[in-house]
């Protein structure tokens, strides 16, 4: 298993989505938008990606949300944890199995 970099990629990046979409770790940055009678406040605040499916949080944390997003560094951060790290991983297996024996 460990000879194959796309193995390595895909088990990875199941591992890593896995671990960000069913635990509530607070790791990217986003934004809560609440609503306030007429008015909507947005507060910036870290989200977890497992808010995004309905996992990790009360009906009595979202009294008063309208909605949450990421930010693009939110996103951007989601994309290189959950792919940019297996992605190095696959590529310094492939490295390994390519390098000329002496």
């Amino acid at each position: 298993m460990t000879k194959n970099p796309i193995v390595i990629f895909l088990a990875t990046v199941l591992l890593l989505c896995l671990l960000f979409f069913v635990f509530p770790i607070n790791l990217f940055d986003g934004k809560i938008v609440y609503q306030e009678g007429l008015q909507e406040v947005v507060v910036d605040s870290p989200l977890s990606l497992s808010y995004f499916i309905g996992l990790g949080y009360d009906e009595l944390d979202m009294k008063g949300v309208k909605t949450f997003y990421l930010t693009t560094k939110g996103i951007f951060t989601a994309v290189i944890f959950t792919l940019g790290f297996p992605v190095l991983l696959a590529f310094r297996i492939h490295l390994k199995n390519t390098r000329p024996t002496k």
